[in-house]
């Protein structure tokens, strides 16, 4: 039997080689029943046919719904009434037609399909369409038509993101200005990008672009999945946010939800021939019980051409670098993994698992990579599942990175549980480092889900109310002093062990002052909690810009010297009882004072013989620390003994500190 060598790799999968191998296979073979000879990027070519499409004398609609037995163009064309002039045309295979001269529409006219069906009829935007807007008035959808005369010329469409580690901004367009309102794609590429650029960010991760019809969503209800979201502006000025950010050498990567979609009917695939059973599973799988959604069924041709088709959509028609894929724990199993706990191997091979999901990613990873080799495909999933990161011709599932889940958590529960004199610097270079070494994962302290009403931001729980009353520099408080030298030690030491990449969501690099509450009932439809207040960090009486400065130093430190390309992060010291930690990435030491009272002077940490120069610590001034670390100083290990004995750093380790170090050219004396 063939052996992979996501098996030879690891030992405890050996007994579920069969598994693995069979699930393997059945990607391949599917691959094949679909492609018949062709490459995927070619099967995946649906757009091209389906949709709304101009030549140079006529339109020409193409939808797909086998159930349906009557379908009508309806729009603004024949004052949305149902007229036989604009009744599509049965083409076989459950497809349908409508051919209408170059008169008949233009560009920005409104329209929807009135599709009949067996005992029902209904209003719907089409599954296919590529752009959709929502009446100010009555908040309904309609599709339109988007055929400008000039086509967006692209200003770099050559770019590549390259082989740095991405460092990752996530970001949402509708809430990155200051104003309570949504804000558009034109105002992120003129105001937001230039700040990400100046951050050292190299990518920028796009939340809620597919068409969503309820803004709170965050976007993961989505309905148009070929229509980026019209609230924010249109699909030219999308490209042009994303042809501005190559220019400045930012990847844009997207939030890709094919994990559900929304149930609506009239502005989503709920329903649309009359059937749920067109994309989605029928009866109870077809519906997630914690999302209020449908579930796709990945065993249906039709859905996989319609899925891997929109990959390649937002891939070559607007340039995007890669996706980050969301809820694939939810996709990967039957129970959606809701209220699991994963503690063995057998979770992760026995009848729980959806192996139609896991040939999708499959495919979906294969596609990725045809179109782009150098495009992103990240993996939002909390299981664990081995070889999920892993390359495809290893038996793995092919996803570039996994979200390092486990980190948020385990901070959030440290900061509530353990008082700071006990916390454990062992254990936190542990759960930081975790991770399969056949695996890349992108570490990060926190994200938009920890920044949502109903959970709090690392800066709230480390200063609370201390926030709204004594963040100006002329109000002392050692609870906010404490919450500042915690957030940059946090930051820190979670993107230098970072296990191939690291992820902000924008404002929390300097401790935005309010959480994530998007216009709802609840809050009587208000904008206060839905923006950003990036004018907080460039007010120099107050203290968030030292946390920005610091996040700054700290993401062009990695960018600039490339640290997350080094793979190896070693452990060179830690002893509990102080509090203090230090490992190295290549020629850089990070050493932390965890200890909230004690400081140390001649601190000695073993290492070879070697001398060091600081290059920055969390205690300097200009991060709203004490400035007591000299930098000035070239730091030498010194023998414990003779010369050939243990060598010792000694260093002065005030408390709350983190310094990063340099080691330097040095010829030892013999």
């Amino acid at each position: 039997m063939e052996t992979l060598k996501l098996i030879e790799n690891d030992p405890w999968l050996k007994v579920h080689s069969q598994v693995i191998l069979s699930r393997y296979q059945e990607a391949i073979q599917k691959e094949n029943e679909l492609t018949q000879g062709q490459s995927l990027r070619e099967f995946a070519n649906g757009y091209n046919y389906y949709g709304l499409h101009r030549t140079d004398d006529q339109w020409i609609f193409r939808d797909w719904a086998p159930n349906a037995t009557a379908i009508y163009l309806i729009g603004e064309c024949n004052h949305w009434a149902k007229e036989e002039a604009y009744r599509f045309q049965s083409v076989g295979n459950g497809n349908w037609e409508l051919v209408l001269g170059h008169d008949q529409l233009k560009h920005g006219d409104l329209y929807a399909f009135h599709i009949e069906w067996d005992g029902g009829q209904g209003t719907r935007i089409p599954a296919w369409v590529n752009r959709a807007v929502q009446d100010d008035t009555t908040k309904l959808f309609s599709a339109q038509v988007w055929g400008p005369e000039q086509t967006y010329q692209w200003k770099n469409p050559d770019f590549s993101r390259g082989d740095d580690a991405p460092l990752v901004y996530e970001s949402h367009v509708g809430m990155a200005g200051e104003e309570e309102r949504v804000h558009s794609y034109n105002e992120f590429r003129e105001q937001v990008l230039p700040r990400i650029k100046a951050a050292g960010y190299n990518t920028v991760q796009l939340m809620a672009v597919p068409e969503h019809p309820y803004y709170g969503s965050f976007g993961y209800h989505v309905s148009s999945f070929f229509a980026p979201s019209s609230r924010f502006g249109t699909p030219d000025e999308l490209k042009a946010l994303i042809d501005e950010a190559h220019g400045m050498g930012l990847a844009v990567i997207m939030d890709l939800v094919h994990s559900h979609a929304v149930k609506n009917e009239n502005e989503g695939l709920g329903r649309y021939d009359g059937t749920r059973y067109q994309f989605f599973h029928d009866g109870g799988k077809g519906e997630h019980p914690a999302w209020d959604s449908y579930c796709f069924n990945y065993g249906k041709n039709e859905v996989l051409h319609f899925l891997l088709s929109n990959i390649r959509w937002w891939l070559e028609e607007f340039k995007f670098d890669g996706f980050r894929f969301d809820g694939v724990t939810s996709m990967l199993y039957f129970d959606h993994g809701l209220g699991k706990a994963f503690t063995g191997y057998d979770d992760y091979y026995n009848a729980n698992v959806d192996v139609e999901a896991t040939t999708y990613f499959y495919l979906a990873n294969k596609l990725i990579h045809e179109i782009n080799p150098k495009a992103l495909s990240i993996a939002e999933e909390m299981s664990g599942m081995p070889g999920l990161a892993s390359p495809l011709a290893d038996g793995g599932l092919g996803f570039d990175y996994r979200m390092a889940m486990g980190v948020p958590d385990f901070w959030i529960k440290l900061i509530k549980e353990v008082a700071d004199e006990n916390w454990d610097v062992g254990q936190i270079f542990y759960e930081l480092t975790s991770k399969r070494m056949d695996e890349k994962v992108v570490s990060y302290a926190e994200s938009h889900d920890q920044a949502l009403v109903g959970d709090k931001t690392i800066i709230f729980r480390l200063i609370d109310k201390e926030m709204y009353f004594s963040m100006r520099k002329d109000q002392p408080n050692m609870t906010v002093d404490r919450g500042i030298a915690l957030h940059k030690m946090i930051r820190l030491i979670t993107a230098a062990t970072a296990g191939g990449s690291y992820l902000n969501f924008m404002g929390n690099e300097f401790g935005h002052p309010e959480w994530i509450d998007f216009p709802r009932e609840g809050n009587n439809w208000s904008f206060k909690h839905a923006r950003r207040l990036w004018s907080i960090a460039e007010d120099k009486e107050l203290r968030f810009h030292w946390l920005a400065d610091f996040d700054r130093e700290m993401i062009h430190w990695i960018q600039d010297h490339h640290v997350l390309n080094i793979p190896e992060v070693y452990h060179r010291f830690d002893n509990k009882g102080d509090q203090i930690l230090a490992f190295q990435r290549g020629d850089y030491l990070l050493v932390f004072n965890f200890n909230p009272v004690q400081s140390f002077t001649g601190y000695g940490i073993p290492l070879e013989a070697s001398k060091w120069k600081i290059l920055f610590d969390t205690d300097e001034d200009r991060f709203g620390g004490q400035g007591r670390i000299d930098h000035s100083m070239t730091y030498y290990t010194k023998p414990s003994g003779g010369l050939t004995s243990q060598h010792y750093l000694n260093l002065y380790l005030p408390a709350r500190t983190a310094m990063v170090l340099k080691k330097q050219a040095f010829k030892r004396v013999r």
